[in-house]
């Protein structure tokens, strides 16, 4: 088995998920005791959040950059940044190691394409619905024309995940705010909504919308998990 190297703390929250879901799927390929052979790296988020509030990306790439390296001088086999938003600076994480990045947007496209679902509505952090680094990527390399909710609804997704979800609070209240949002993105001519923030998936699921939901967190293990068995 592969050694899978994970970035994570951004936040705990959905890291936590990606080391249950990393384990739950290689024992059930091969069984038994069987589980994920893996390494982490934790950030304290509050850092890294810092960071991105006050612009200074230059400071968090280096960062990742750094969590990077040291994974693949661990005994690595490949690197995972768990969380949507810090793959704005994936293609320089990726150009300062020698082993594969896993791209959360290519496990999330790869699924888009064998659904053929065309227009997705992407929620995420401000960062991720408004900048290219992932709408860019998906258009660029798969067949789809990516959606994003409107300034004010794009505000309410964002703050709902910093102010919420990555401190493990999950509110109905919030639950619904979402549903709405995504509601009007199929009226405009959603055919599906890609979960682009790994905490989402704690407030939706498949069960609280019409129109396939796409975990990218889900996603991306399965795609380790292939990569570490095969």
């Amino acid at each position: 088995m592969r050694k899978l190297g994970l970035i994570g703390g951004m936040s705990w929250e959905s890291t936590a998920l990606y080391y249950q879901h990393l384990n739950k799927m290689v024992q059930a390929r091969l069984g038994g005791l069987h589980s994920a052979s893996l390494l982490l790296h934790s950030f304290d988020f509050a850092e890294i959040a810092a960071y991105q509030a006050q612009g200074q990306w230059e400071q968090a790439t280096a960062a990742i950059i750094k969590a990077a390296q040291a994974l693949e001088a661990g005994g690595a086999d490949c690197v995972m940044i768990c969380t949507n938003t810090m793959h704005k600076m994936a293609p320089e994480v990726a150009a300062s190691i020698h082993i594969p990045l896993l791209h959360i947007a290519d496990a999330t496209g790869r699924v888009l394409e064998k659904k053929n679902l065309k227009t997705p509505c992407l929620l995420g952090t401000a960062y991720t619905m408004e900048e290219d680094f992932y709408k860019g990527h998906l258009e660029r390399h798969y067949p789809c024309q990516v959606m994003t909710p409107n300034a004010e609804d794009r505000k309410i997704v964002h703050d709902i995940i910093y102010n919420e979800l990555c401190q493990g609070q999950v509110r109905e209240q919030s639950r619904e705010q979402y549903q709405a949002i995504i509601q009007k993105a199929v009226d405009q001519g959603a055919d599906s909504v890609i979960l682009g923030c790994t905490e989402i998936g704690l407030l939706i699921s498949q069960e609280n919308t019409a129109v396939p939901v796409l975990d990218t967190l889900y996603y991306h293990c399965l795609d380790a998990v292939d990569f570490a068995l095969s």
